[in-house]
């Protein structure tokens, strides 16, 4: 590989073409990589950006689409025959294969960022005898995003991109992957709407025609308590992360980023929304939308008083259990941040009960994601400009989290035990 990169200065273009084409032959060369290099050359001035992207991306799509037609073509007696001479043998095909029926098609999208798989996707969805219409939209676009975001990420690594590669590139598959999903959804919805409605129209019609049923409130406990137990197992992992000294590369990696991807000025504004002035207009707002629906005030009040008040007591609760575990100096004494951690639990608190009074079918769904959005801003915003550790701020999420659900959970318990005790 480094007798390959020597050549790149020469013939930029051209190894990036046929390394990106013959990796996905299933040959041991790094796509990626080179991608990767392509941007820093991009960064440098020794390349063109857009000639670099279209370079990549014709490449994926040349490699794809010839592993596909030869896959079509001779099916699987050539993997039988001729396979082992690119790695493809009969066990890597049938799990290859596998997860190919497992996942669906459309996971041909991200197949380029799973090693092992994308080598071969092409080749298992000619054998498959997959359409090349439905082949083409989803391999193409995946060619795309994968093209595109490893040549960007390695211009925004800039001079640190040799340092940052492997480890920014594995952060990078997760946004990449979560960028994939909004988009599709976005797309999905767009093309949808009326089909969308219509299905969210009946599925609250149906769950408010069972919601007195014992059989559906213990399937909306059991999912609460599945939610909690996601997030506990975050928390623990994070918690662990800490005690060991784990953020460090995590840390370096998200600040570089940020400071190369985002523009500062175009977060700074966010910051408005973690101000104590707008998380007390969130809270009048929510009080008086539970006083005029009236349905449970005293119970609504009581769950928002608890979540609200008794967070203070939590963090202060985790930050002496790390203290008693003897932590160093060289940990961040911020962890979790309590900014953070004390927004969380104030936005998704008031979400969770504007959410239960709301008569909108799509209106929690938007105003979830407009609060993904900006607590997402406002760690950015934060990372910029406050000198926070991004783990910090992650971990204030995560904590606030693990403690508004348990809230929610325990609420909706004593709200169904309250339903019985009437009924009684």
């Amino acid at each position: 590989m480094s007798d390959l990169l020597s050549l790149f200065e020469q013939y930029s273009y051209l190894i990036l073409f046929m390394g990106i084409f013959l990796e996905l032959l299933a040959l041991p060369i790094s796509g990626q990589l080179l991608m990767a290099y392509a941007g820093y050359f991009a960064y440098l001035g020794k390349m063109s950006f857009p000639l670099a992207l279209l370079t990549a991306f014709g490449a994926a799509v040349a490699g794809i689409t010839i592993t596909y037609l030869i896959g079509r073509t001779g099916g699987y007696k050539l993997v039988e025959k001729y396979g082992r001479y690119i790695h493809l043998t009969p066990e890597r095909y049938a799990k290859t294969a596998a997860w190919y029926e497992r996942s669906g098609k459309i996971l041909l999208v991200f197949s380029y960022f799973i090693p092992g798989v994308r080598h071969f996707a092409g080749y298992v969805s000619g054998i498959s005898r997959l359409s090349f219409r439905t082949f083409a939209i989803p391999a193409y676009s995946g060619a795309f995003i994968w093209s595109f975001g490893f040549v960007t990420l390695g211009r925004i690594l800039g001079p640190k991109w040799a340092l940052f590669h492997d480890a920014a590139s594995d952060y990078f598959v997760y946004f990449i992957a979560a960028g994939g999903v909004v988009a599709a959804g976005f797309l999905f919805y767009r093309y949808f709407k009326d089909e969308i409605k219509d299905f969210s129209k009946k599925l609250l019609k149906w769950v408010l025609a069972h919601s007195k049923t014992i059989r559906a409130a213990e399937f909306f406990l059991s999912t609460m308590a599945l939610v909690l137990a996601v997030f506990v197992v975050l928390m623990i992992g994070l918690a662990e992360n800490y005690l060991h000294e784990e953020f460090t590369q995590f840390n370096t990696v998200t600040i570089y980023v940020l400071s190369r991807a985002v523009y500062k000025n175009a977060v700074e504004g966010f910051s408005v929304f973690g101000s104590g002035y707008t998380q007390f207009f969130l809270l009048a707002v929510t009080v008086s939308v539970v006083w005029a629906k009236n349905r449970n005030r005293v119970l609504e009040y009581c769950l928002l008083s608890v979540s609200i008040i008794g967070a203070k007591l939590f963090h202060v609760l985790v930050l002496f259990i790390f203290s008693t575990l003897g932590l160093s100096a060289v940990r961040s004494a911020d962890f979790p941040e309590f900014s953070s951690f004390m927004m969380m639990v104030v936005y998704g608190s008031c979400l969770y009960l504007l959410a239960r009074h709301s008569e909108r079918n799509l209106a929690p769904v938007a105003a979830a994601l407009s609060v993904l959005f900006v607590l997402l801003s406002l760690g950015a915003a934060k990372v910029l400009g406050g000198g926070v550790l991004p783990s910090d701020i992650v971990g204030g999420y995560v904590f606030g989290a693990v403690w508004i659900f348990f809230n929610f959970l325990l609420f909706e318990m004593i709200r169904m035990i309250l339903k019985e005790f009437k009924k009684g």
